[in-house]
């Protein structure tokens, strides 16, 4: 993999036709992309009504005063039982922090949530339970079959649109409509 190849820190912008319906509309950030495959989470799928404040009850985990009401998202179909929190870059955990670039990180350990619960914690987060992953080659080999697009993750896009707008926020930022897209893949 050359590093112009590399999509850590980049957005997937799913298709229609996803062969995959739980990728139908969705937009996944990348938090790890190499020769031994790729990880990421999706952005815009909130799971309903489950919010950080029903996680920590299931961890015995007690929430200060200044809880925030964040949604708990599905993150991907991998490992559903697991909790993950993108955030700005300027948190760090004191156990494991995965620096992905100068705007975010990734952090799976519970310390986060701890400092969730007490009203610390970085600013802008997406908690998510599960995430997307692919084998060597298999992210490459869906792009180039059409099911993906991709484009630069944007903090305002990733933490501040909602939810439902966040697929046609990120067309948006390659100036495409979707309207225009077709889920055939072209052949020259």
């Amino acid at each position: 993999m050359t590093p112009d190849s590399d999509l850590t820190g980049k957005m997937l912008i799913a298709m229609p036709g996803m062969a995959d319906p739980r990728f139908e509309h969705s937009v996944v950030f990348l938090c790890a992309h190499s020769d031994d495959g790729a990880m990421g989470l999706v952005v815009n799928k909130p799971t309903g009504d489950l919010r950080l404040r029903d996680v920590l009850e299931q961890l015995s985990i007690t929430p200060g005063d200044d809880l925030r009401n964040i949604a708990v998202h599905f993150g991907g179909p991998v490992e559903h039982g697991r909790g993950f929190v993108l955030h700005d870059y300027g948190y760090h955990s004191a156990v494991s922090t995965l620096d992905v670039n100068e705007q975010f990180a990734m952090t799976a350990t519970l310390d986060i949530l701890e400092d969730l619960a007490d009203g610390r914690g970085p600013a802008h987060v997406i908690m998510a339970l599960g995430y997307a992953g692919w084998g060597p080659g298999q992210l490459e080999s869906e792009i180039a079959e059409n099911g993906w697009l991709t484009c630069e993750a944007d903090k305002r896009l990733v933490f501040e649109t909602p939810d439902a707008d966040k697929w046609e926020a990120a067309l948006k930022t390659l100036g495409v409509s979707a309207l225009t897209l077709s889920a055939d893949a072209g052949r020259a």
